[in-house]
């Protein structure tokens, strides 16, 4: 079983949502990153979503796109992210990390060569923006054989026939965007997004996690009485930005334990099966 599964099991025994926070690997500093992994945990998060920096997102915001900046500047490159999580491993085996990012980097590395050096690294998940389902093929077959979960994301817009297409091909949980734009749009719609969430689960049994435009703990406690986990991004990497070195880790640590207790305040409307 991998650790996803097992973790979305543990918690959907617990009546919780999972907690999962995203951070860019290599921000603001490549010698912080392991840091501020076991920060997250320590503060409550349950999965871990590393962000491959990459120089032309299409998907991310402006905080997140200074975070890709900030770490391209400072050297940071594919195979750093993944001495990163080998480096997290060498204390935590349990928690999973899941690669957020762009096709590019994996293509110059090679899809064989990345997925083997993912496993060697204790990488459970890769989630791909511009990987779309139509076209996985045999890099979802390649990644499955390497023990890591392809992870798809779904919006609004997304109908019903793409759904199921989208639920065939993916594995460990599904990242549902909230609203229509980058990360860290903001008027979170938690009635459509329950709405849309109903719909998705006619098609998978697996755990959907919701993301983009949840700010603070008010919204990921709202966000957690209809989802299976809470996916929060820009406004974790905004503190980052905004914090001095000195306080980098206790910042991070209070407010993922400060989103980790809204959250454990309220019970997913569906139990992950």
């Amino acid at each position: 079983m991998s650790r996803i599964t097992a973790c979305f099991q543990q918690l959907s025994t617990e009546k919780r949502a999972a907690l999962i926070p995203f951070i860019t690997g290599g921000d603001p500093k490549p010698a912080q990153t392991v840091g501020l992994m076991h920060a997250l945990v320590k503060g409550g998060a349950d999965i871990i979503e590393l962000g491959m920096p990459f120089s032309d997102p299409m998907a991310d915001g402006p905080v997140i796109q200074r975070a890709s900046e900030r770490a391209l500047a400072a050297g940071t490159r594919l195979k750093d992210i993944l001495d990163m999580v080998r480096q997290f491993r060498q204390q935590d085996a349990k928690t999973p990390v899941v690669l957020m990012g762009y096709l590019n980097p994996i293509e110059y590395m090679g899809y064989e060569t990345f997925a083997k050096a993912a496993q060697a690294a204790g990488v459970d998940g890769a989630l791909l923006v511009d990987l779309p389902p139509e076209e996985v093929g045999d890099i979802g077959e390649l990644f499955q054989r390497h023990d890591l979960d392809p992870i798809f994301l779904l919006s609004p817009t997304t109908q019903p026939e793409r759904i199921q297409r989208i639920c065939q091909a993916a594995s460990g949980y599904l990242y549902y965007v909230s609203l229509k734009g980058v990360t860290g749009s903001a008027n979170l719609d938690t009635k459509a997004v329950a709405e849309k969430l109903a719909e998705i689960r006619q098609y998978t049994q697996l755990p959907i996690g919701v993301g983009f435009g949840i700010r603070d703990a008010a919204s990921a406690a709202q966000v957690a009485q209809i989802s299976d986990a809470v996916v929060v991004g820009s406004a974790l990497v905004q503190r980052i930005e905004d914090t001095p070195e000195a306080d980098l880790i206790d910042t991070v640590t209070a407010f993922v334990r400060e989103l980790r207790n809204a959250i454990s305040s309220e019970a997913p409307s569906a139990a992950t099966a």
